[in-house]
């Protein structure tokens, strides 16, 4: 997986003034998790850009100066319900030997026969939970439409890798092909035309 570099700064205080005060100087309080103790500090808003506005899934790794240096992936963020600021960001510390559950983008790849024979390519679910030591943690979710006909569902034990497990149950549909109004309204037509043709050769 991709990893993206946040440089800040260890704080202090974490105090309500303190933290007030960041903000007003444009910097986004943050706390590290999931070590010995809680690692409190903050970074330019402006650095987590690449983090938080994609789609894509990042691991990340935050120097905090003096050669303090920590491998994690983002938990959880607070956003301003009006500006969409960014008000707080929690992160979780990774380690070689520990598996770590983190949500990965899908992407669809192959073609799908339904599609091409009219049905419309519906994606169910955009993210999937994964499970893995941080090296195997995937960039995506590779999910292949290619045998899908029309009508036909893709669930989440036709994707995924040895390398990572994916948390979902097994009934949990990732993709699915629906036949679309035009083809069905065709094929009615069609029933209806078959019904009322008369039979080759038959005399009156």
């Amino acid at each position: 997986m991709k990893s993206i570099t946040i440089k800040g700064s260890e704080r202090e205080s974490v105090g309500k003034v303190s933290t007030k005060a960041l903000r007003n100087a444009g910097a986004v309080p943050c706390v590290l998790y999931g070590g010995n103790q809680a690692v409190h500090f903050s970074a330019d808003a402006a650095a987590f850009k690449n983090l938080v506005y994609t789609p894509n899934a990042h691991t990340v790794v935050i120097e905090l100066g003096k050669g303090k240096s920590f491998n994690a992936i983002l938990q959880d963020i607070q956003v301003h319900p009006v500006s969409d600021k960014i008000l707080h960001i929690d992160f979780f510390q990774l380690f070689d030997d520990k598996e770590i559950t983190m949500e990965v983008p899908v992407k669809i790849i192959g073609v799908s026969k339904g599609v091409l024979g009219g049905g419309v390519l519906r994606l169910n679910t955009r993210k999937l939970k994964v499970k893995a030591l941080p090296k195997n943690l995937p960039d995506f979710v590779e999910a292949d439409i290619s045998p899908l006909e029309m009508g036909n569902k893709l669930y989440v034990t036709k994707v995924g890798s040895p390398e990572y497990k994916i948390m979902h149950p097994d009934n949990t549909v990732v993709a699915q092909v629906r036949i679309s109004r035009a083809a069905m309204k065709a094929a009615q037509e069609a029933a209806k035309a078959a019904k009322v043709a008369p039979a080759k050769g038959k005399k009156k």
